[in-house]
């Protein structure tokens, strides 16, 4: 909703975070935010014997793989297989893993946490924890003087989305005789609700109102979309009804004409502010 002022007006509809690198994803009422995102948000990886992450885009049955956050650990559960708990402090031996072409720093998650996702998945693959001291940066390239962290995400720490362009989407589906589906998956962090279809491209920085103060995500860039949301992540079967119908209306100048769906951000302020769904948020155009 805009404002005579020019300003928009968005409260917050949904969060998600997903603990696991590319695994399903948790909603949450509440997150704190952190200077890499939300909390635990892509905190553990499943990477491959040369250490370099392994995604949904060669292994869809990791979409299958579905994490319970509680006090104390993280429960992960997938079909034909027993429940692997990891304590959410627990580490183990320091090691160095590859996420595109970045070296980050990481701990190994034992061999117990090896073995089930090596079983479930059915090739040799271990689970990492991001290392918190290992600075990983955003490219400077979006994010220009601000030092935009994150953890082991594709390259930036929130993933902001709207309501109105999942309904969008879902409209374009329905008039070509195709199912809904949901914004699981494209993965957010946040979903908005108030805005536009897309009005998530154009916005500048995004103040959230939390009891802590006003928290700041900047949008630097939209996101380009691989393979992943043609992927049911109640099935982990895909088809390329999404992205065949992203590629008639989203193709993206300014990531040279790929397909995008979402804004990537970064936190400029607010670290360790409680976002929590229905909070309002505000922003401005980055133009007219």
């Amino acid at each position: 909703m805009n404002t005579p002022n020019g300003d928009v007006c968005a409260t917050l509809h949904s969060l998600f975070v997903y603990p696991v690198k590319s695994c399903a994803g948790v909603q949450l009422e509440q997150a704190t935010l952190t200077e890499t995102g939300l909390e635990f948000d892509r905190a553990w990886m499943v990477v491959d014997a040369q250490g370099r992450f392994v995604t949904q885009r060669a292994l869809p049955r990791m979409a299958l793989v579905q994490p319970q956050l509680k006090t104390f650990e993280m429960v992960l559960r997938a079909p034909g297989m027993l429940a692997l708990h990891i304590a959410l402090e627990k580490i183990e031996q320091a090691v160095q893993v590859t996420v595109w072409n970045d070296t980050v720093a990481a701990f190994d998650m034992g061999d117990v946490a090896a073995q089930w996702f090596s079983d479930f998945l059915q090739q040799p693959v271990r689970l990492v924890r991001f290392d918190p001291d290992h600075r990983r940066l955003s490219s400077a390239q979006w994010t220009g003087a601000d030092e935009g962290l994150n953890q082991f995400s594709d390259g930036f720490a929130v993933l902001v989305t709207s309501v109105a362009s999942l309904d969008g989407l879902n409209a374009k589906l329905a008039a070509a005789g195709e199912a809904a589906v949901g914004v699981e998956r494209f993965r957010p962090n946040i979903v908005l609700a108030g805005l536009e279809a897309h009005d998530e491209d154009r916005l500048d920085a995004l103040h959230i109102s939390t009891p802590q103060g006003v928290a700041v995500l900047r949008m630097v860039k939209p996101c380009p979309r691989c393979p992943i949301p043609n992927i049911d992540p109640a099935t982990a079967t895909s088809t390329p009804v999404v992205g065949d119908m992203l590629q008639t209306y989203r193709q993206t100048a300014v990531v040279g004409g790929a397909v995008a769906f979402g804004m990537n951000a970064i936190v400029l302020h607010g670290v360790d502010m409680a976002l929590q769904v229905g909070q309002a948020a505000t922003a401005d155009y980055k133009f007219d």
